[in-house]
């Protein structure tokens, strides 16, 4: 006799709880200050390049410290890395409101940024670690749901604040210190969080320790191509960085317009995660995960050649909805398939995929704009995508046939 599907067993545990809600208050004000910079940037510069430096200067530090950065996560204690990174994001974030207030050179904000950025190479994968350990594995796919609905809520609520802020204001020094304040309350949070002990024996530090996140995915068809599929898909497809420049100059509708645009992917993604919530871990989540990228990449292409403020919207809610499924479907099958003692430096690995996706893919997408067009690049990203897709089904025929997501890690 089959068990019911309880859309509420993650949340049902305290710890969770706690980790749950201060993840989704950093989360809203990472948001917020990422319109702000985006919309301060572009105002103070009118550059597609300075845009695409501010994907980069936070996507190097996950590059220099992605193999450090895992093995801290897989030797001291995760929840107090996570949270001393939460306050070095904090002091930048008051930089950052420095800065602004003042009218410092952008050099400065890049400055900010960078620190920023070397602060999130640590926490994500302390955090992403420390997750399968707040839950039972067996309902970690429910977790995950859940840390993607609250992640998606705070994405939606974030930059309708930070553009209605910005207006409001007449500046983002406000913004940036609302971040400061949502990163205090995550260490708040994450101050009642409790952990069950793992053993850890201390011993010399190798390269080959280090390593040890590299040679797994080595081993591991399946998380591997769920990565790279990702890390390649939203490189290419990623509109993110060019929104300013959409908003401002081809749409017309200024920060507020903005705001809603930065929210519109994650109101799909949240929907879709209610929906994922109530129905069971996927049976074929292979060929669901590539069908979903699939979709991002389509809803792309209209997004980049649209020209109407209520298309764009629609188009971007669907890439939230299409991330999303695959969002779930890779960080369960990361989180799962790998062993506890693994999990800091490949979850390190998984960031810097991350990182590449989305910090790079902010430089790729500023660049190209800068030498062609935005509507060029946002067009392209979106074929590219697709093209992606078809190179991850040809060469990971394993990922291709995987069925359900499984509860048990595997050497």
């Amino acid at each position: 006799m089959s068990v019911p599907h309880d859309p509420c067993a993650a949340i049902r545990h305290r710890s969770f709880r706690r980790f749950l809600t201060g993840n989704f208050l950093t989360v809203l004000g990472t948001q917020m200050q990422s319109v702000a910079v985006g919309w301060e940037i572009y105002q103070r510069t009118r550059s597609n390049w300075c845009l695409a430096y501010v994907g980069l200067v936070q996507f190097l530090p996950v590059v220099l410290f992605v193999l450090p950065a895992g093995h801290v996560a897989d030797t001291f204690d995760r929840r107090r890395v996570a949270m001393v990174s939460a306050f070095v994001m904090m002091a930048a974030s008051c930089g950052l409101a420095w800065a602004s207030t003042t009218g410092a050179g952008i050099g400065w904000m890049y400055a900010f940024l960078a620190v920023t950025g070397t602060a999130r190479a640590f926490q994500q994968p302390a955090k992403a670690s420390l997750a399968p350990q707040l839950v039972p594995l067996a309902i970690f796919s429910n977790a995950v749901t859940w840390g993607m609905g609250s992640f998606h809520l705070a994405s939606v609520l974030g930059p309708a604040l930070g553009g209605f802020t910005i207006a409001w204001c007449g500046g983002a020094a406000l913004v940036y210190g609302l971040d400061a304040l949502a990163a205090a309350s995550f260490i708040v949070c994450l101050m009642g969080v409790t952990v069950e002990p793992s053993e850890r024996e201390p011993k010399a530090v190798t390269f080959r320790d280090l390593a040890a996140g590299f040679a797994f995915l080595g081993r591991n068809q399946v998380v591997l191509g769920a990565i790279t599929l990702d890390m390649f898909a939203v490189l290419l497809g990623g509109a993110v960085t060019l929104l300013p420049v959409y908003a401002d100059d081809i749409l017309h509708v200024g920060p507020e317009g903005l705001g809603w645009l930065r929210s519109a992917p994650a109101v799909g993604a949240l929907l879709m995660s209610v929906v994922l919530a109530r129905r069971p871990p996927f049976r074929n989540a292979g060929v669901t995960l590539l069908w979903a990228v699939v979709g991002f990449g389509a809803a792309t292409i209209v997004f980049g050649l649209s020209r109407h403020f209520g298309l764009s919207l629609a188009m971007l809610f669907l890439t939230g909805a299409f991330d999303n499924i695959s969002v779930v479907i890779r960080h369960t099958l990361v989180q799962v398939l790998t062993p506890n003692h693994l999990r800091g430096r490949v979850s390190a690995i998984n960031s810097l995929f991350i990182g590449a996706s989305n910090e790079l893919g902010g430089f790729e997408s500023g660049a190209v704009a800068g030498l062609l067009t935005p509507t060029w690049s946002v067009v392209s990203g979106g074929v590219g995508t697709i093209v992606v897709v078809a190179a991850v089904a040809f060469t990971s025929p394993r990922l291709r046939r995987y069925k359900g997501l499984g509860s048990e890690p595997v050497e």
